[in-house]
């Protein structure tokens, strides 16, 4: 088969600007982190398994949240057996307050985005060390060169930058809109 006729080529670049929210949705259902994950191994190949179904054209990201609700549901017997088991009703609230957020959180994200790059190089890697998995203040402090007391007075400021960068630009597409 010809790569460039396979159909599934143009899942690849979906998957990957909406695996992040996806997972965070499918995490917000389920009780533990690791439950989460294999949820959304099995989202994953559903979507490819169904990718012939999706419209290009429509919203990948509600098409693949929609299989990940039916993966969740399906692994809740699985959690039958937990302490902590929401009844339908509570799981559905929660999956649609979910899905209501991902449009908000996407222009978050946005907006986080531009006002990173407004940074300043070394106040813009010290806060992504710092937020890297396996990272903290000591790591941020060592590459950005400052003392441990220094950093965390340096990441209280940059977060308060980010903070109202983002509250501003969110404020003036609110306004447009």
């Amino acid at each position: 088969m010809d790569p460039a006729s396979d159909p599934h080529r143009a899942l690849v670049p979906l998957l990957m600007r909406h695996e992040r929210q996806i997972f965070a949705y499918i995490y917000t259902l389920v009780p533990h982190r690791h439950d989460a994950e294999d949820i959304l191994q099995e989202t994953c190949l559903t979507i490819y398994d169904k990718f012939q179904e999706f419209t290009p054209g429509t919203d990948f990201l509600a098409w693949a949240m929609r299989i990940a609700w039916w993966k969740v549901r399906q692994a809740r017997q699985k959690y039958a057996r937990s302490k902590v088991v929401f009844n339908d009703e509570v799981l559905e609230a929660v999956a649609h307050t979910a899905e209501n957020m991902q449009e908000e959180t996407s222009a978050m994200q946005i907006c986080l985005a531009q006002c990173l790059q407004k940074l300043n190089e070394r106040d813009r890697r010290m806060i992504l060390t710092r937020y890297e998995r396996g990272s903290g203040v000591e790591r941020a402090a060592m590459v950005s060169g400052r003392s441990l007391q220094a950093a965390y007075k340096a990441l209280m400021r940059i977060k308060q930058v980010l903070h109202d960068c983002v509250t501003n630009s969110l404020s003036k597409e609110e306004a447009l809109s």
